[in-house]
């Protein structure tokens, strides 16, 4: 595999090619409305943390996570572009976000998860929250949650 490097989005640069990557993924691929995609969180100096995961060959992956409730941040925008899918990118993206929200003092994550990859994110430790799932941008969607 190729040489990983993952960055925590620190200027304008490293966020517009995260929002490439998530635009590529949701946008184009999952036809998720723009305005439903990008928000107030994804500016430099917003409350929200970014990560980007970069390739020898490119950009693979970026997520966000976002504050919602004492101690508890939400995981967002978690997007690994079709190219480099299969690869087990996904897990060295989610490990970083929740690095990356530790060291920003959170103690416990939530995310909602498409009913798809519900199974990957019980691999990482995540549990479903008792409920109905639920449509976000038209997509069927669990709660779950981990402690970090």
């Amino acid at each position: 595999m190729n040489k990983l490097q993952l960055v925590t989005i620190e200027n304008d640069d490293q966020l517009r090619r995260c929002l490439a990557v998530r635009r590529e993924v949701f946008i184009e691929e999952q036809q998720v409305p723009e305005e439903l995609e990008v928000d107030t969180y994804d500016q430099i100096g917003s409350s929200a943390g970014h990560v980007l995961l970069m390739t020898e060959d490119g950009d693979a992956g970026a997520a966000r996570f976002t504050p919602y409730r004492e101690a508890t941040v939400k995981m967002q925008r978690v997007a690994i572009r079709s190219a480099y899918r299969g690869r087990g990118l996904g897990r060295v993206l989610m490990t970083g976000l929740e690095a990356a929200a530790r060291l920003a003092g959170y103690r416990y994550a939530v995310l909602d998860s498409q009913c798809h990859a519900e199974p990957f994110y019980k691999s990482l430790g995540y549990r479903t929250v008792p409920g109905e799932p639920f449509y976000d941008a038209g997509i069927l969607h669990v709660r779950m949650e981990k402690e970090l």
